[in-house]
């Protein structure tokens, strides 16, 4: 299941495999949902799990895109920051018209490789740029090591959120998704 990760061996290992971990976890609410259900806005809130899907994709690729640009990392994807940029932050209407829920699974697993692979390859103690938007201000220093574990805290926050919004939608929680993602059957035998 998704929501457990495998044993990690160092610092390294640890800050890539729970920060791509929490993007699996919230590529595991999309599943079965069909587009009116990613578009759905079932809380007090106008959050949906299209835009919630959308914004992680381009925390995550913007990330990646810093941790590449440190001096002594290996070249990485080929994203431009412009490209990244216009992809913006969360908005209500972010879910674009090709969007499916496989797609975006399909999106959160690719993202969560490619910054697993960038944390991986960087040492956790070279610097990287601090982000410029206003709730960064006060902090003189980043290294790729804050960098992986802001990931996993923005990650996990927003894997939350995406299980109270599916849950709204169906009543399906995260153990009987992660089986079903994984084609296990739900609720498994003795349970």
């Amino acid at each position: 299941m998704p929501f457990m990760t495998p044993d990690v061996t160092d610092e390294r290992d640890g800050l890539a495999t729970f920060a791509a971990q929490q993007l699996r976890q919230i590529a595991a609410t999309l599943h079965g949902l069909d587009r009116e259900q990613l578009a759905a806005a079932p809380s007090a809130s106008a959050m949906t799990l299209g835009a919630l899907t959308r914004h992680c994709l381009w925390v995550a690729q913007r990330n990646v895109l810093a941790i590449h640009a440190a001096p002594g990392c290996p070249e990485g994807p080929q994203h431009t920051p412009a490209q990244v940029e216009a992809e913006g932050t969360i908005q209500p209407d972010a879910l674009r018209p090709e969007d499916t829920a496989g797609s975006l699974i399909e999106e959160l697993h690719s993202a969560a490789d490619e910054l697993d692979a960038a944390i991986r390859a960087a040492d956790p103690d070279t610097s990287v740029p601090i982000p410029e938007e206003p709730w960064f201000s006060g902090s003189e220093h980043w290294n790729v090591r804050r960098c992986a574990l802001h990931m996993v805290e923005e990650f996990a926050r927003h894997a939350g959120h995406a299980d109270v919004i599916r849950e709204s939608i169906d009543g399906k929680g995260a153990y009987e998704l992660n089986a079903l993602a994984d084609g296990e059957e739900w609720p498994p035998t003795g349970w």
